[in-house]
């Protein structure tokens, strides 16, 4: 196999996850590039990698206090390796013996190869991996039986594949930079790899899943589940529920939905709209919902509401709150006006605008009057934005 990869591995205070990583990733057949890149980690991380006599390993140290997190190291990572091929893997996941041959099989240009990840059951299951409990924890670990059963899950599921994409990943270097890499809206982490892969499927990349390459997947052990963070098994820490819901609204603010995707994780997007919601009769638990689901938003709220709001929400976005929340006697310039009155508010109206993206797309919407359960749709031009996003810039 002439092919090298560089697996790219952020870890925040992962050390013992981290080193079931790298000894999986040296029991390849293959000797590749591994590229670690230590997140201000305080729990010897960077000794230990320092200790490491590898000359095809490489280390990138942010020496902290502060996190950068995976969008900033992910991308630092893929900047800095020196073969053509990447691979995106993550500190709390077990390479299967043959991952490398099993992947690069498939792997062209303008494609991304995901490996099927084997997860014990902390997450609901799905068609999309294997759920097996092989040890939840990097202690008393059983590594040689984890590698066994691995190798006989690659002879079970040899040549078979599904479209879909997930961590961790496998693409040409070149071909993550056509798409400007990872959206620092989106930083330091959470649903930036679901708006990374909507990016991939609209600039026409094919997904292709491996089930003869597998990954043992500890589960979320950067954040969600990091005990150094506040985290344990199966347990959130309130750092990752602060970003995650943080980012779940910006993932709306910019493509006018939530994650959507089939159920092999190949993504679904939905048109993107240049939306203006006018709210009369407005409370600011209304903007608070409404504000992420269009491009302006007019309301009727006095200007020291609407400060506040803008002051408690600006440090979770990148968005200009000011340039989005505008005075109801302002005229909107959007393409599509949807009118509400906050009065009759109800929970239809409330699932409209969370799912109003499909509703104009199912119901193939042209230029004129339209009213939805109490919702006035004004459709002055019709246009789809969504190719706009494709480059992070």
């Amino acid at each position: 196999m002439s092919d090298k990869i560089t697996f790219v591995l952020p870890s925040r205070n992962n050390l013992e996850f981290l080193q079931l990583a790298y000894k999986s990733l040296r029991n390849l057949k293959t000797i590749h590039q591994v590229l670690v890149l230590d997140d201000a980690s305080v729990d010897g991380t960077l000794d230990w990698l320092n200790s490491l006599n590898d000359p095809d390993l490489t280390v990138y140290s942010n020496p902290g206090p502060n996190r950068v997190g995976i969008v900033g190291m992910f991308d630092k990572g893929i900047e800095l390796a020196t073969t053509d091929i990447i691979f995106a893997f993550h500190a709390d996941m077990i390479a299967s013996p043959n991952l490398d041959m099993n992947i690069l099989k498939y792997l062209k240009r303008g494609t991304v190869v995901s490996a099927t990840r084997v997860e014990p059951p902390l997450h609901p299951s799905g068609p999309e991996k294997i759920t097996l409990s092989l040890g939840n924890d990097a202690v008393d670990f059983d590594f040689e039986n984890t590698i066994t059963v691995l190798k006989q899950l690659e002879d079970t599921n040899i040549d078979k594949t599904t479209e879909g994409i997930f961590a961790p990943w496998c693409m040409y270097k070149e071909d993550f930079f056509a798409v400007g890499g990872h959206d620092e809206l989106f930083a330091p982490q959470s649903k930036e790899d679901s708006d990374l892969f909507n990016r991939f499927h609209l600039m026409g990349y094919k997904f292709i899943q491996s089930w003869d390459g597998l990954v043992y997947h500890f589960t979320s052990r950067g954040s969600r589940f990091n005990k150094h963070s506040g985290g344990d098994i199966g347990v959130n820490s309130n750092e990752w529920i602060q970003t995650t819901t943080n980012n779940g609204r910006n993932f709306i603010r910019k493509w006018g939905n939530f994650v959507k995707h089939d159920e092999y994780m190949k993504p679904i997007v939905p048109h993107k709209y240049d939306i203006a919601l006018v709210a009369k009769n407005c409370r600011i638990e209304h903007l608070q919902f409404l504000e992420i689901f269009c491009s302006d938003i007019y309301t009727d709220l006095d200007s020291i509401t609407v400060n506040n709001y803008i002051k408690a929400e600006q440090p979770n976005t990148k968005f200009n709150l000011k340039e989005r929340i505008h005075d109801i006697g302002e005229i909107p310039k959007n393409d599509i006006i949807i009118t509400i009155d906050c009065k009759n508010w109800n929970d239809s109206i409330q699932e409209n605008i969370l799912n109003i993206s499909d509703i104009l797309t199912v119901n193939e919407i042209e230029i004129g009057d339209y009213e939805f359960d109490s919702i006035q749709i004004e459709v002055k031009s019709v246009n789809f934005y969504e190719n706009n996003l494709i480059k992070s810039v």
